[in-house]
């Protein structure tokens, strides 16, 4: 929890105490249904959340703006992007039930009033987004083809609408079909060696309608 404060100083009690409870429930939730290694919850914060967060250091997500989080797994990047813009609506999708399930009870019993879940593949969703955010659930190219008609034409924010996507190590070959693709290095933001190869990526994607 000190490390959230570390990085992001101007959160509200409300935030304050969404994030401290992140610890409690997803070891709750983890016993009945394992969502997240025994290792990483012991470092959630380090792990998931701040990593999560990494996000919001490359983008401010504005009052009204859509972001769908693609494999959200147990809410990661959703859940912590949603306490942290509360303005944002989050849409999260995993296509494993029991997934979705610990999503939604980590979501109720932080009170969060903007996040909403499916429980399927993203082709299926329809709707369109300023961004789409993931943690590293399949190789840039495969991802794109999953999400290309699913951004927002308006654009509202400081990057391009597209994709915001974490990933790590070495990203030349993945990336050599996006040259519109931007690397930023989470070492920037984060000093902590766990984030020494990781990366946000920015991909920005033309609205297709």
């Amino acid at each position: 929890m000190e490390l959230i404060k570390k990085y992001f100083g101007n959160l509200t009690e409300t935030q304050l105490e969404q994030f401290s409870k992140l610890q409690e429930l997803y070891q709750d939730w983890n016993l009945k249904i394992n969502v997240v290694s025994r290792k990483d919850i012991d470092e959630l914060y380090l792990r998931h959340v701040l990593h999560s967060l990494g996000i919001a250091k490359v983008m401010e997500f504005k009052a009204g703006a859509k972001v769908m989080d693609v494999g959200t797994g147990g809410g990661f990047p959703g859940i912590p992007l949603a306490i942290l813009f509360p303005e944002t609506q989050f849409h999260l999708v995993d296509s494993i039930g029991k997934k979705i399930k610990v999503v939604n009870e980590v979501a109720e019993g932080l009170g969060l009033q903007n996040v909403k879940t499916t429980h399927g593949r993203v082709e299926e969703v329809d709707d369109t987004y300023d961004f789409i955010v993931s943690r590293a659930v399949a190789q840039m190219e495969t991802f794109h083809r999953w999400v290309k008609n699913k951004v927002h034409k308006k654009q509202n924010h400081a990057l391009k609408n597209g994709i915001l996507y974490l990933k790590g190590g070495d990203l030349t070959e993945e990336l050599a079909n996006f040259p519109k693709a931007t690397i930023y290095d989470l070492p920037d933001f984060f000093e902590e060696d766990f984030f020494e190869t990781k990366k946000v990526v920015h991909l920005p994607m033309k609205y297709k309608g």
